[in-house]
């Protein structure tokens, strides 16, 4: 999808009432902000725009308040698409600690009839793709929409209201014609502090920990590389068993600093960690 496509709107406002009403998006899971998770996943946005208060936030994103005040997901999602300009628009909650680039790229996908991976009920002429939960509820913030559609409920819910404050989120998405994105694990949202502490138990588990740490240590850094983690971890053996165990650490840590040196891209990386790796075994095969 080119750059601009779409933007990204996020509701970053909501009371927590179930949370004691802490501040939810600031709540970290992994280490991160819930709020620079979602930022994360939907990094090729155009424009951001976060309803809410203002923040800290591992990028600048543009900010906005609903109108009135705490009134509401129908007045949250108006006063971030007001300022939207791209044909398409996703609309995330803030507290989506599993959603990554691929859902977002699926939802998008979707609404072209592009097939957006497993479990995408295609539809020709949708407006929108909206994620199912685990229950098989439509989760309407974790969506894609095309914008003209979008705005245009918008406006009839007001004028036949009379205001957007209060509403529920169903009556905007009625008449919208959606088809449906089937992804649990992504549309899994932290309403308590139950789901938050599920939430970081289940990036502990052993498949994935360590894409979950290398993703957190890339936001702390400020780093967009993709690490060939297969790659590395074999690298990290070889010197271990090869050479000596305090090895492993130093020469991951050369690789990268001679990766940077280069340039610090992708290809970088991968040459450096070749000829370590073919280092390793040579030194090896001498003992």
């Amino acid at each position: 999808m080119t750059p601009g496509a779409y933007d990204a709107v996020i509701l970053a406002g909501g009371a927590a009432r179930r949370l004691g009403g802490v501040d939810k998006p600031a709540l970290r899971v992994g280490g991160r902000a819930l709020l620079d998770r979602v930022l994360d996943a939907c990094r090729g946005a155009g424009r951001t725009v976060v309803v809410g208060p203002r923040r800290p936030t591992v990028r600048p994103v543009r900010w906005a308040r609903e109108e009135p005040p705490g009134g509401g997901p129908v007045a949250a999602v108006d006063a971030g698409v007001r300022q939207t300009t791209a044909p398409l628009v996703l609309v995330l909650s803030a507290d989506l600690p599993f959603l990554t680039p691929e859902t977002v790229r699926a939802l998008l996908d979707g609404i072209e009839g592009a097939g957006g991976g497993q479990g995408t009920e295609g539809v020709q002429g949708i407006e929108g793709t909206v994620l199912i939960d685990s229950d098989g509820r439509e989760q309407p913030l974790v969506a894609a929409y095309r914008a003209e559609p979008l705005r245009r409920e918008i406006a009839l819910l007001a004028t036949e209201h009379g205001g957007l404050g209060g509403l529920p989120l169903r009556l905007l998405v009625s008449e919208l014609a959606l088809a449906r994105l089937q992804h649990p694990t992504a549309s899994f949202d932290c309403d308590t502090w139950e789901d938050i502490t599920t939430a970081r138990a289940r990036i502990r588990e052993h498949g994935h920990v360590l894409d979950e740490w290398i993703a957190a240590v890339k936001a702390e850094l400020g780093i967009d590389l993709d690490v060939d983690t297969a790659a590395l971890l074999d690298l990290a053996r070889d010197a271990a068993h090869g050479v000596a165990r305090p090895a492993a650490p130093l020469t991951t840590f050369l690789v990268g600093y001679a990766a940077a040196q280069k340039g610090g891209g992708p290809e970088e990386l991968a040459a450096a960690t070749e000829k370590a790796a073919a280092l390793a075994a040579r030194w090896a095969e001498e003992q």
